[in-house]
């Protein structure tokens, strides 16, 4: 090889590295591996910036509008009122997976799932339900949906654009949905018949009217008329109370083992513990939430508990309190934040937020239903109607489906089609005027945008026809099958490992030098690479709607392992099957 196959093949496995460890922002590790192949001059500045005037890039920037317009319009309000009505915890599980499914295919799947998620956590809490029992399955219904149709998500665009630049024909809008549904009949099957079998019954099912997700940090200030000013942390005993106390802070000094301290007036405790167990000693103790965050002023107005999950992709990732702003946009008090599987011993200011984080927040009934149109966050509390006019809903389904239609029938490129429908949504106000720019997922758009290059460096390089020889070494003379399980095969650990979109970019250009290479078709090649890339069910971070639900269904690691290894197998048999006979080699 080259020195710039090598180089390239370097910055393939640093990437790797990244998107697995998941300690980088995917879209800055997209960035940073451009910025390598660019300084390296591996690619062009113009082949470096294709990327982001690439169609695919534009048509999921397009469809993210198109789904807000739905979403925001109230669109999906009927279906929520109908799912909040069912008592049983399989039928609601069915329910969801058949409501989700098929507005999966033309309906962006993490808001999708933000949707759903409050209604299945209410249910769960009504009948003493684990959310376990629901909330995977509907994550797996959203991905088995999106599938369905090459706008369901954007790696099925993405293979169908780079799939062009190999000199392929485009795929139609809706040439995907024979097997998609056949997969997607099959994965509801195994998921009512085998896979509640596999889910997890560990997680506790006791949940209270307001959702406690953990054990909550928050700063409790003593006042002058607390009885705990004089007495040591050990003399006050608050372990009896269930609140565990992590640090004092006296001014700007941190005390990390306070124990023997005397408290004083003003001193702040960074205390833990379960919310309504913090709130009681709170009152008893003559305490007060912590200096910076203080219950703000009576005004008459009446005041709820909110909790808040940062959703996956979600511009609060790596931001502070002060930067969320949320006190002058909802007058929101935070009270406390919860993180799963850490103690966080951070003054409540200074937590940079992770996807995951749960916000506890005191906030004006008013203001509860724009809280939960913020796309940085799901509401993890019970869903009010919002009342939103009946009109902007049908106005928002009809655009979308005049958007599918004219694409479907290739009247127009997808693109454009997209676009125009955007164009449709706004001036009918489906959205407000800075609604689009702030629900775009801006991470996804520069993800694509910059890791599309990543594709030309490797075919510039010649390192995708040694990965070819290599793969075909393995296979040896067992034809285009083994070829085509191969492909399927490598594109599936991909994706678990680096996510759907840079498997795609790395697996579409040695899919077709494959196809090639052993005298077949390339168009099954694509389709195996885009099934496989878009159907990620064995861990976490495969997809983000997996993330979200891993965080707000309280799963393990292994609880995904476990139900999704075998759906995963299901799948690939049945593509093995049915990707031949529908584009035959």
């Amino acid at each position: 090889m080259s020195w710039q196959a090598w180089a390239t093949a370097g910055i393939i496995v640093f990437a790797m590295a990244l998107f697995a460890s998941e300690k980088v922002r995917v879209d800055v590790v997209a960035l940073v591996s451009l910025g390598l192949l660019i300084v390296f001059r591996i690619i062009t500045p113009e082949q470096a910036l294709s990327g982001f005037s690439n169609e695919a890039t534009v048509t999921v920037a397009a469809m993210f509008a198109l789904s807000l317009g739905i979403e925001r319009s109230g669109a999906l309000d009927p279906l929520v009122r109908l799912l909040t009505k069912i008592r049983q915890p399989w039928l609601l599980s069915l329910g969801m997976m058949l409501a989700i499914a098929p507005l999966g295919a033309f309906i962006k799947n993490v808001a999708l799932v933000a949707t759903f998620v409050p209604i299945a956590l209410r249910v769960c809490a009504r009948t003493g339900t684990s959310p376990g029992r629901v909330l995977m399955p509907m994550a797996f219904a959203a991905q088995m949906g999106g599938v369905c149709t090459l706008i369901g998500t954007s790696s099925n665009l993405l293979a169908d654009s780079l799939a062009q630049k190999q000199g392929l024909a485009p795929f139609g809008v809706f040439e995907f949905t024979r097997l998609g549904v056949l997969l997607g009949v099959a994965g509801i099957v195994y998921l009512m018949v085998i896979g509640r079998w596999l889910l997890p019954k560990h997680i506790d099912a006791e949940l209270p009217e307001v959702l406690q997700i953990g054990k909550y940090v928050t700063e409790l200030k003593l006042m002058p008329d607390s009885p705990l000013v004089g007495q040591t942390i050990a003399e006050a005993r608050l372990g009896d109370h269930g609140v565990y106390p992590l640090e004092l802070l006296r001014g700007d000094e941190h005390m990390w083992s306070p124990r023997t301290q005397k408290l004083a007036v003003g001193d702040v405790l960074l205390v833990r513990g379960e919310w309504d167990k913090l709130e009681d000693f709170r009152k008893q103790a003559g305490l007060e939430i912590g200096p910076e965050f203080a219950h703000t002023p009576d005004d008459g107005q009446a005041r709820v508990l909110v909790e808040a999950m940062v959703t996956p992709a979600s511009r609060a990732e790596g931001r502070t309190l002060y930067d969320l702003d949320l006190q002058s946009r909802y007058a929101a008090t935070v009270l406390a934040i919860h993180r799963r599987g850490h103690v966080l011993r951070e003054k409540m200011s200074n937590v940079a937020f992770n996807v995951g984080d749960v916000l506890m927040m005191l906030v004006p009934a008013a203001e509860v239903t724009r809280l939960r149109g913020d796309d940085r966050f799901v509401v993890l509390n019970e869903r009010e109607d919002a009342r939103r006019p009946r009109h902007k809903a049908l106005i928002a389904v009809a655009i979308m489906a005049a958007v599918v239609i004219v694409s479907g029938l290739r009247w127009l490129p997808i693109p454009i089609a997209a676009i125009c429908g955007v164009a449709a949504m706004a001036l009918t106000r489906c959205f407000g005027r800075k609604d689009v720019y702030e629900g775009m997922d801006w991470k996804i758009i520069i993800l694509l945008g910059a890791i599309l290059p990543l594709g030309i460096a490797i075919e510039r390089t010649g390192l995708a026809h040694v990965v070819v020889q290599a793969s075909l070494g393995l296979v040896g003379n067992h034809g285009p099958f083994a070829a085509l399980l191969m492909v399927y095969l490598l594109t599936a650990l991909l994706t678990e490992l680096m996510g759907h979109n840079p498997s795609v970019v790395l697996m579409v250009g040695i899919a077709v030098t494959v196809a090639h290479a052993v005298h077949a078709d390339p168009r099954p090649f694509v389709v195996a690479v885009a099934f496989a890339a878009a159907t990620s069910f064995a861990t976490p971070v495969g997809y983000p709607t997996n993330t979200m639900v891993y965080y707000a269904g309280g799963y393990r690691f292994t609880d995904f392992t476990k139900v999704g290894i075998p759906l995963i197998a299901m799948f690939c048999a049945l593509s093995m099957y049915f990707i031949p006979k529908i584009w035959p080699f």
